[in-house]
Formats: C-alpha cells, structure tokens, sequence
C-alpha cells in the first residue's frame, strides 16, 4: 500500500510540472497580452508594467521565477486585481465552489442510486422507461438552460427559493439541482447498463439459488460488483463538481472560483489562470487517487500493488 502511494503520489507531481508548464508556455503563445486594451497604453506604461511583473525577463527565467512560486504556494499578484494575489483570491473563493460541488456531488448520488436500480431491476417495464426518460433529459438539457428554467419557475413564479444569492441553504438549492443533474443522469445511466449485466451473472443466480434474501442480493452482491464502473468516472466527476461549473456560478451568480477564471481568461491574467488552472489539476489528481484507493473497499479482488 505505502508503495503504491508513493507511486501514485509521484506520478500526480508529475502531472502537476506538465500541466503547469504547459499552461505557462500556451499562454505564452497566445497572441496579445495581459495590458492591451482597446484603448491602447503608452508605450513607456506598458514598459513600466511588464518590468513590475517581470515580463521583460526572457521566458526562461520567467518560467523558472514560476516555478519557484508554486513550490512556495505563491503563486503571484493578479493583473487585474491590483490590491490582492492569486492565492488570497483562491483562499476567498474556492471554498464557495468547493461547498457548491459537494452539494451537487451528494444531489447527483441520492438521485442516481435509486434511479438506476429500480431501472436495472425492474428492466423494460414502466419504470424503467421512467428512469431511462429522466436520465436521457438530465444529459440533454445544459446548465445554463436548467438554470434559467429553475430561476424562472421555482423561484420567480412559484416564489419557493431565491436566485441570485449565495446568503442562506435556499440559495443553495437551485444551484445544487442545476449542478447536479447532468451527473446524476449519467451516473445513472451507467449504473443501470451495469447492473443489467451483473444481474445476469452467474454468483448472483446462485444466491439466489442459496436462498439469499433477495435485497441482499440486490444490495449486497450486485450493487457492489456494480459500482466499479461508477466509482471509476467519480474521480474526475468529483473533481469537477467540487470546483464547481462556470456557468452555473454565472448564471446564479455565485461568488465562486469559476467566475474569476473567465474574468482572468477574457483579461489574460496570467497568473490568476495558472494558479486556478492547478488548484483543478490538483483536485483531479487527488480525487483519482481517493477513488483508486476505494476500489480495494468496494472489490477485495482489486489490489492496490
């Protein structure tokens, strides 16, 4: 195990100095930068500017200036921000999104269990037509779609929730569900198709065969054969949800992490991009790994060597 943890540990390191340094160069590559604008900045300000940030080095020792930060956990000042760094703007807002994907992460499970087991159990009848029909309209509609519809007639018609606020668990509501729902369909779905399979199994026929309550063999035997598949795909679904969506905080106007990465993406501010780039690379690779570990709980044939 300790083995297996080191490997695993230095191969996330090594995804992290990839992805790191592939961002600083494509940034680099892109055409503009971080001080134009439409109304262009004499050339002594814009000399002035690149010499406070370093911008006049060469690109090695930028690079390398780089580096060194995020050994550090320091990962610049904002371009646009003037008065704050990367890392107070990430400390302020990750937490936001961070609570926003852990709501929609345990939405999307407590509707994607039932939904497909009672999809994959009660298998072309009713029901399962029911299940197949949510699932396949939950990966359809996109978020900023199931946003707008939610604001409009739960919180504007209806007047249930309130839109637009992150103060209280009723702002919280709508944007769980909106953030949610496309991976409760999905999972759903996968669960389903893999639990059709498991049913037809042979050790499942013969618990039943054995007299096994048939919950447990529903629950016990094939639930968790089945959940292999769903906890491979939770790794980066995690990941995705706990950083929460762009749009969604947009659209909800949450004050998250993501609606600072378009703002820094539409004012090339490069290092508020790089820093929120790999606090996401981070939580991938740590997510990824958190569910390797898993596998060894959920199947003892699964060994972590």
């Amino acid at each position: 195990m300790i083995t297996f943890l080191l490997k695993r540990i230095l191969h996330g390191l090594l995804v992290l100095w990839v992805v790191a340094s592939l961002t600083f160069i494509l940034l680099r590559l892109a055409p503009g930068g971080p001080f134009d604008r439409e109304r262009k900045l004499p050339p002594e300000v814009i000399a002035n500017l690149e010499a406070k940030y370093h911008l006049d080095e060469p690109p090695l020792a930028q690079y390398l200036r780089y580096l060194s930060g995020i050994t550090r956990g320091d990962f610049g000042p904002s371009y646009k921000y003037l008065d704050r760094g990367v890392a107070e703007i990430i400390a302020d807002t990750l937490p936001t999104s961070a609570l926003l994907g852990l709501l929609a992460l345990g939405f999307a499970l407590a509707l994607a269990l039932p939904l497909g087991l009672l999809a994959a159990y009660f298998r072309d009848s009713w029901i399962d037509r029911l299940c197949v029909f949510i699932s396949t309209l939950g990966i359809s509609v996109p978020h900023f779609i199931l946003g707008a519809l939610l604001i409009w007639g739960v919180a504007l018609q209806l007047g249930w929730l309130q839109a637009g606020r992150w103060d209280d668990w009723t702002s919280a509501v709508l944007p769980m569900a909106t953030l949610g729902a496309a991976p409760a369909a999905y999972l759903a779905a996968l669960l389903r198709s893999t639990l059709i399979e498991t049913f037809g199994e042979d050790f499942i026929r013969t618990a039943r065969a054995k007299g096994v309550k048939e919950s447990a063999v529903v629950l016990r035997h094939a639930l968790r054969h089945s959940l292999i598949p769903v906890l491979t795909v939770m790794g980066p679904l995690t990941a995705a949800l706990l950083t929460g969506s762009f749009v969604v905080e947009y659209v909800f106007a949450i004050p998250g992490m993501g609606r600072f990465f378009i703002t820094a993406v539409t004012d090339r501010d490069y290092p508020l991009i790089m820093g929120v780039t790999l606090v996401y690379t981070t939580l991938l690779v740590g997510a990824n790994l958190f569910v390797d570990l898993l596998y060894g709980l959920v199947d003892p044939r699964i060994r972590t060597e």
